[in-house]
């Protein structure tokens, strides 16, 4: 194990040890990560620095290098602080499907609230104890359904993928609309022009905007994905 990956093991799951005596330290791993998580939620991920949060904080970069020492490290407490443990309350009984469309909506809602997140959570990388908890939470929503260890992994990771690209699909909509509605008006000359190349795609577009150019994507998605994962588990179950 690297010495990078070692530090970010130690920093978002421990020890912490407090000095034993002398003055209370004013800074903690969380007052950090939450000022990082409050620019990333105001500007961008971009826009997060070890300056940036030593001034927001009060403090001198070198007093912030004692606690973290590098923006990698910065940024997988911030994820972690940004995403939480899995809400206790929402962890309501119920048969897999009730459990996983819950799990599904609360993770768009955190995704929503902090869309730098996307960014920030790309490929394998080391996970804090509040981001394994949804992973956990997932997975035994599976418990006893049929499928093996690695079928309910893989279920949990398609839930994500599919919660990933709707919030990217929103962000890049910004505040102006949904991306079904503007797809079909940025499309609307063009199919006009040149429809007939395109009859399926123009019946559908049609169809789309016939419904108000709601966006269904979300709700379609998740609902196709449980559909299938209930075709497999009734397949175990016979």
């Amino acid at each position: 194990m690297g010495e990078g990956h070692a530090e970010v093991v130690r920093l978002l799951w421990g020890p912490h040890p407090k000095p034993a005596r002398g003055p209370r330290p004013t800074l903690d791993l969380n007052r950090i990560a939450r000022a990082g998580v409050e620019i990333a939620d105001s500007e961008g991920l971009a826009e997060v620095s070890m300056q940036r949060i030593a001034a927001k904080l009060g403090v001198t970069k070198m007093a912030l290098y004692r606690y973290v020492p590098g923006k990698a490290e910065l940024v997988a407490l911030m994820v972690d602080a940004a995403i939480g443990p899995y809400p206790a309350q929402r962890a309501r009984p119920g048969d897999w499907r009730e459990q996983l469309e819950e799990w599904a909506r609360q993770l768009l809602t955190v995704f929503r609230g902090h869309p730098w997140a996307l960014d920030a959570t790309v490929g394998p990388r080391l996970m804090g104890p509040g981001e394994l908890s949804w992973l956990e939470r997932a997975v035994s929503a599976l418990d006893g359904t049929g499928l093996s260890g690695a079928e309910r992994m893989d279920a949990a990771v398609l839930l994500v993928g599919h919660v990933r690209g709707i919030t990217q699909q929103a962000r890049a909509a910004g505040p102006a609309g949904n991306p079904e509605a503007q797809l079909g008006f940025l499309l609307g000359d063009v199919m006009r022009e040149h429809g007939e190349r395109f009859p399926a795609l123009t019946a559908a577009l049609t169809s789309a905007t016939g419904s108000g150019g709601q966006d269904q994507a979300w709700e379609f998605g998740l609902r196709r994905i449980l559909d299938g994962l209930a075709v497999l588990i009734d397949e175990r179950a016979r």
